[in-house]
C-alpha cells in the first residue's frame, strides 16, 4: 500500500492505475475506522482494480459547538488496517494540503435539503461535507466511491451534487453495519460513556418499532412518528433532537407512505450526537427488506 499526504502524488497515482485499465473505488472517510468503513473497503476491492482511502478531518464541517479537537484520531492503526484490508493507496493530507490558502472563497451550496434535519441541527455541516468531498472526488478522478447509508441524508446529497455538477463517479451506497445491539458503527461511539453506551441502542429500537408499523400496514407517518419519539423519550439518558419520516427519494417529509420511505431519528448521550435511519417498508403485501438487513 502506497502512503502519501501529497495531493499531486494522489492524484499521479489514481491517473496512473487508470491508464492500466483498472478501474478506482474510492473510500472517503475521518479516520477511527471500524467495521463500516471496513465493508466499504471490502466491497471496493471486489469491484474495483485499485482502491484509494482518504482520511481527513475536515475542519469545515465543525461547528462551533462542536468539538474538533476531540474526534478520534489514529492515523497509524488505521494505515494498518486499511493495508490489511486490500487498500492500494493511502491518502492522508493535512488541513493546509487540503485547504492551502486558508479560509475559502468558494464552497459548495448544498441547497435545500442542506438546511433540513442534519442541516438545521448543524447549521453548515453539510456545505463543509460536500465542499471537502468535491475536492476529494476532483482529486481521484472518475471513479467509483463507496458512502456508508448510515449518514443517509450525506449520501442523498452526495448523489444530488455529483448528478447535478456532472462529476464523472459513480457514488455507492453500502448498508450500514450494526453492533449486536442494533447500534449503527460510528467512530463517535467510542466517545460514549458505559452507561450512555447502554442506552444508545434506543435510537435502533425506536426505528425498528416504526419498521413493525409498517409492516404491520400503518401508513399515517404522525404514527411512526410519535411512536419513535415516544421510545426515544422514556430513555432518560436520551435527549432527542428529532425523529421523522421522508420520502426515500425527494427527502421531503411525508403524512403519508404510499411508496419507499426512511424514517430518520438523531438524539444526545451527554455530549455525543448519534443518528441513524431505516428504509420503510410500503407494501403490506410484499415481502419488502429493510436495505440495512433488518
Amino acid at each position: 500500500m502506497e502512503v502519501t499526504a501529497s495531493s499531486g502524488r494522489y492524484r499521479e497515482a489514481c491517473e496512473q492505475a487508470r491508464a492500466t485499465g483498472r478501474r478506482v473505488g474510492f473510500v472517503p472517510t475521518m479516520g477511527a475506522l471500524h467495521q463500516g468503513h471496513g465493508r466499504l473497503l471490502k466491497q471496493a476491492r471486489a469491484e474495483c482494480g485499485f482502491v484509494a482511502m482518504s482520511i481527513f478531518v475536515n475542519p469545515l464541517q465543525f461547528s462551533e459547538a462542536e468539538d474538533l479537537e476531540g474526534y478520534p484520531r489514529k492515523l497509524e492503526r488505521d494505515k494498518a488496517v486499511a493495508g490489511s484490508l486490500g487498500c492500494d493507496l493511502f491518502f492522508g493530507p493535512s488541513v493546509g494540503e487540503m485547504y492551502p490558502n486558508g479560509e475559502l472563497q468558494v464552497t459548495v451550496d448544498p441547497g435545500p435539503l442542506g438546511g433540513r434535519l442534519e442541516g438545521r441541527s448543524r447549521p453548515g455541516h453539510f456545505r463543509g461535507v460536500l465542499t471537502a468531498v468535491a475536492k476529494l472526488l476532483n482529486l481521484t478522478g472518475p471513479c467509483r466511491a463507496y458512502f456508508g447509508e448510515k449518514d443517509a441524508q450525506q449520501l442523498a446529497l452526495v448523489k444530488l451534487m455529483v448528478r447535478e455538477m456532472d462529476i464523472p463517479v459513480e457514488v455507492v451506497g453500502c448498508p450500514t453495519v450494526r453492533e449486536i445491539d442494533g447500534l449503527a458503527l460510528s467512530s463517535r461511539n467510542e466517545l460514549l460513556s458505559l452507561e450512555q453506551r447502554r442506552s444508545a441502542p434506543v435510537l435502533f429500537e425506536a426505528l425498528s418499532d416504526a419498521v413493525t408499523l409498517a409492516r404491520r400496514g400503518e401508513r399515517q407517518a404522525d404514527v411512526l412518528r410519535a411512536e419513535m419519539a415516544r421510545r426515544i423519550g422514556a430513555e432518560p439518558r436520551a435527549r432527542l433532537d428529532y425523529v421523522t419520516v421522508v420520502d426515500d427519494e425527494t427527502w421531503e417529509e411525508v403524512a403519508l407512505i404510499e411508496r419507499q420511505a426512511r424514517a430518520l431519528v438523531a438524539a444526545s448521550f451527554g455530549p455525543v450526537r448519534l443518528i441513524d435511519s431505516l428504509v420503510l417498508p410500503w407494501d403490506a403485501r410484499s415481502n419488502v427488506q429493510n436495505t440495512d438487513g433488518s
